[in-house]
C-alpha cells in the first residue's frame, strides 16, 4: 500500500489553499495536512484545523499569532520564526507554497533548500529569484511541480517529450474583464469592475494582475525559469474561454495543448499526484457545451503590463525583483482607491526606469531592492507618479 504523503500549506487560507483542502479532502487515502499557515485570517485557520486535524498552524503575522497563541489551543501554534525548522521536518512529504506576493519567496526558498517535493503556486518566487532558486534545486534534489494552470499545462504537455525539440510554449490568457473594453474607457475602469474575472474565482490580487494582464507577464518570466525557454520562445494568445490552458509547439509543427474547465484543483491535483494522475469526482469537460473556441492576439499598448514583464525578462539584472516590487504596491494602491486603473502600469514603468539594474542581484540584493522600491512608493501619496 502506497504510503499518505504529509502535506504542508503555506497560505492555507487563500484561494489556491483553499482549493487544495478540497483535493485532499476527497483523497484521504492519498494526502493528509500536517501544517496549514495564514498571516491573519485566524477564524479561517482555526476552522480548517478543526476539520483537517493538523499537528500545527503557522500564524506569520506577529500580533495575530499572539492572538492564537492566548486561545490555549489543543495543537501546535507557531510563528514565522518557527518556519524554517518545520519545513525540514521529517513528517512533510510536499510543500505547498501558496502564499501571495513576495511574502512568500522567504518560506518557498526554505522549501527549495530541503530538497522536498514543491507544489509551487507562489509566482513571484521564480519571477524575483529565478536564478537562485534553479541553482539551489540543483544543489538540493527539490522537485518543483507547478500549480498555476498554465504551466501545469505546459508540464503535462511535455511528458514523453524530449525538451530540446521545443520550438515554443504558447501560455493562454482569458483577456480577463478588460478585453472587449476601449483603451478611451480605461480610465474610469473601477475597483469592483475589476475584481469581476469573467471565468476564474482568485484572490483580490491576482483579480487585478489578471485584469492588467500582469498575471500573464509573471507567468512569461516564470516559464523563462521552469522550463529553460528564451523570451522569444515564450508566446501569449488570448483564448477567452480558458478551457485550453496552454500549449506547445515542436520543431515538426506539431501542437500539444491541455484542456480543462477553468477549476484549479484539476493543476493542484496533479501537481500532488505527479507524475500519476488520480481520478475525480468532480464534473469535467463537456466538448458540447465548450463547442467553439477562440483565439486572438494580445494588445500590449491596451495591456502595458504584459509588455513591461516581456522587458523585464529581457533586461535581466533586478529588473523583474523592480516589476514585481513596483506591481505589489500599484495594485494594493488601486484596491484602496489612491490611483486610477491606467496609474498601475505607469508606476511599474517608472519603477523601472528609477531602479532598474543590469547586475545580477543576490538574495540579500532581491530583499533589498525589493525594499527600496516599496518604501520609496509607499512614502509618495501623490496621484500623480511625476517624483520620479
Amino acid at each position: 500500500m502506497e504510503k499518505i504523503k504529509n502535506i504542508i500549506i503555506l497560505g492555507s487560507t487563500g484561494s489556491i489553499g483553499t482549493s487544495a483542502l478540497e483535493v485532499i479532502e476527497n483523497n484521504p487515502d492519498k494526502f493528509k495536512v500536517t501544517y496549514l499557515s495564514t498571516n491573519t485570517r485566524i477564524d479561517l485557520i482555526l476552522e480548517q484545523a478543526k476539520k483537517f486535524r493538523p499537528r500545527g498552524i503557522i500564524i506569520t503575522d506577529d500580533e495575530a499569532y499572539k492572538e492564537v497563541k492566548s486561545l490555549k489551543l489543543d495543537l501546535e501554534v507557531y510563528s514565522k520564526f518557527d518556519l524554517q525548522e518545520i519545513i525540514l521536518r521529517d513528517d512533510i512529504d510536499i510543500v505547498i507554497a501558496a502564499m501571495v506576493g513576495f511574502a512568500g519567496l522567504e518560506s518557498t526558498l526554505e522549501a527549495v533548500k530541503s530538497g522536498k517535493k514543491i507544489a509551487l503556486a507562489n509566482k513571484e518566487t521564480l519571477v524575483v529569484a529565478g536564478h537562485i532558486i534553479t541553482k539551489i534545486i540543483k544543489e538540493s534534489g527539490a522537485t518543483i511541480i507547478p500549480i498555476d494552470s498554465e504551466h501545469s499545462a505546459i508540464l503535462q504537455c511535455l511528458v514523453g517529450e524530449n525538451k530540446s525539440q521545443i520550438k515554443k510554449i504558447i501560455l493562454t490568457a482569458s483577456g480577463g474583464p478588460f478585453l472587449n473594453r476601449d483603451i478611451e474607457d480605461f480610465d474610469t475602469i473601477t475597483i469592483n469592475e475589476a475584481l469581476k474575472h469573467p471565468n476564474w474565482k482568485m484572490g483580490n490580487k491576482i483579480t487585478i494582475d489578471s485584469a492588467t494582464m500582469m498575471n500573464k507577464g509573471l507567468e512569461v518570466i516564470e516559464a523563462h525559469w521552469l522550463f529553460g525557454m528564451k523570451k522569444d520562445q515564450i508566446d501569449v494568445i488570448i483564448h477567452p474561454q480558458s478551457i485550453i490552458h496552454s500549449m506547445v509547439e515542436f520543431v515538426d509543427g506539431s501542437i500539444k495543448a491541455q484542456l480543462g474547465i477553468p477549476d484549479m484543483k484539476l493543476p493542484i491535483q496533479y501537481a500532488l499526484s505527479y507524475p500519476e494522475r488520480f481520478s475525480v469526482s468532480y464534473s469535467t469537460m463537456d466538448f458540447i457545451k465548450y463547442s467553439q473556441l477562440t483565439f486572438l492576439e494580445p494588445d500590449y499598448k491596451k495591456f502595458k503590463c504584459l509588455a513591461l514583464a516581456y522587458k523585464s525578462l529581457e533586461l535581466g539584472g533586478n529588473y523583474s525583483v523592480i516589476l514585481n516590487a513596483a506591481n505589489e504596491i500599484a495594485v494594493q494602491k488601486f484596491l484602496n482607491n489612491e490611483i486610477k486603473f491606467t496609474q498601475i502600469p505607469e508606476i511599474i514603468e517608472k519603477s523601472l526606469e528609477k531602479f532598474g539594474d543590469s547586475k545580477e542581484p543576490d538574495i540579500n540584493e532581491i530583499f533589498e531592492w525589493d525594499l527600496r522600491v516599496r518604501e520609496y512608493l509607499q512614502k509618495s501619496n501623490k496621484v500623480n507618479y511625476g517624483i520620479f
